[in-house]
């Protein structure tokens, strides 16, 4: 056993456990990241909205192939009772996170448990004390791993699927996490529009008026085939767009290029779209075809004759009822000129023709009211909520 790991084990054995409960590390090789991500499928194994991920590309998110790691580290623990995994969680702590926002701030992530409170009380505190002996002062989350990727605990909207990168839980988690100690921090919110005439009619009026007054505007799709140059427009944007929210962290260019690796495949051009002005790239929205729907039978799996059905939604032969808004994003100094309403108008007009009935637009903050109005006023009804939690360690 090496030092680092004789440190972490005997940091495990001061955990509480109830019974044969043991917290056990797994340093990140591809068998142990395999076996961190097998933790949910018995406890979801009944649940008929879980969508398990596909492995093959979550494993890319804990491999060295992720810039991440160039500035973070994490350190995964499983949760083992009578030689059974029952639960695992992550700590995360991400350098560029704390210096950006001057924290001392380490994020738990890919929290799984059985409905069993001391072993959600055992995984939280290995956390908290990997935190503390990092000389962080608290942790926040769920991060997966950051806000940049799948964040939140699922707290209201519990009978349907989640859309594309977004997350789920079983509702018992909110009293175990309760019960660990952790308090509210943020609440992040997905609202619901269809995709229809009427209200794209009244985005419609907006956006004429928009093109009449921006006369040196240009709305155009993002390309798969000049996605790499488009990915420095958006970088431009959603770095400057978003640097004043809660919770933000910069991209880097690595990690913007590996994140339009992974999604590239998923694209729908005629629904994400840059905007700009003049030449230059003024606004962004990122919009995707919710392939959880194809991706729900295959439990995770590449390698099923369910495949096949997905290879229909991928090549665009079949769409989904569902596309979600993943980002819209304009320069501050482009705000407030309808600048967005273009870009909606012009994205949900292309999805009504591509045929999706309906649309999520999240996360938002809960206190975004810039955001949140408009999409109220245009048809938007909140459906479902999550919750970033914290806890002093």
């Amino acid at each position: 056993m090496t030092e680092l790991a004789q440190t972490n084990a005997s940091q495990a054995d001061r955990v509480p456990t109830a019974g044969s409960l043991k917290i056990v590390e797994l340093p990140r090789t591809s068998k142990n990241v395999s076996r961190f991500l097998q933790v949910p499928y018995p406890i979801y194994k009944d649940d008929p909205y879980w969508v398990a991920p596909l492995l093959d590309d979550l494993k890319k998110v804990f491999t060295d192939r992720n810039p991440l790691f160039t500035h973070a580290e994490l350190a995964l623990w499983a949760a083992v009772r009578d030689g059974k995994d029952v639960g695992r969680i992550a700590g995360i702590l991400d350098q560029n996170h704390n210096a950006f926002h001057k924290e001392s701030t380490a994020f738990f992530g890919y929290f799984e448990s059985i409905d069993d409170q001391s072993v959600a009380n055992a995984l939280f505190e290995v956390a908290a004390e990997w935190a503390r002996g990092k000389g962080m002062n608290r942790i926040l989350g769920p991060m997966n791993p950051t806000t940049n990727d799948e964040c939140g605990l699922l707290i209201e909207g519990f009978d349907s699927r989640p859309v594309i990168m977004m997350t789920y839980n079983p509702r018992y988690y909110i009293d175990l996490i309760a019960g660990a100690g952790l308090t509210k921090a943020k609440d992040l919110l997905a609202y619901a529009f269809d995709v229809a005439a009427d209200p794209l009619k009244r985005l419609n009026k907006i956006a004429a008026g928009v093109r009449r007054r921006e006369k040196d505007l240009v709305i155009r799709p993002i390309r798969k085939k000049t996605l790499a140059q488009d990915l420095v427009k958006v970088k431009e944007v959603y770095n400057g767009a978003w640097e004043e929210n809660w919770g933000f962290v910069p991209m880097t260019d690595a990690e913007l290029d590996f994140m339009g690796e992974r999604l590239k495949p998923l694209l729908h051009e005629e629904i994400s779209l840059l905007a700009e002005s003049g030449g230059e790239a003024v606004g962004f929205m990122m919009s995707l075809p919710d392939f959880n729907e194809p991706i729900q039978p295959m439990k995770g799996k590449l390698l099923t004759p369910k495949i096949f059905n997905f290879l229909r939604y991928l090549l665009g032969w079949k769409r989904p009822e569902w596309a979600r808004v993943v980002t819209l994003g304009i320069k501050k100094n482009y705000r407030q000129r309808g600048i967005d309403a273009l870009m909606l108008s012009t994205s949900l007009e292309a999805g009504m023709k591509a045929g999706y009935r309906k649309c999520e637009a999240s996360w938002m903050l809960e206190d975004n009211f810039m955001i949140l109005r408009p999409i109220e006023v245009f048809g938007g009804k909140k459906y479902k909520t999550y919750r970033i939690y914290e806890r002093a360690v």
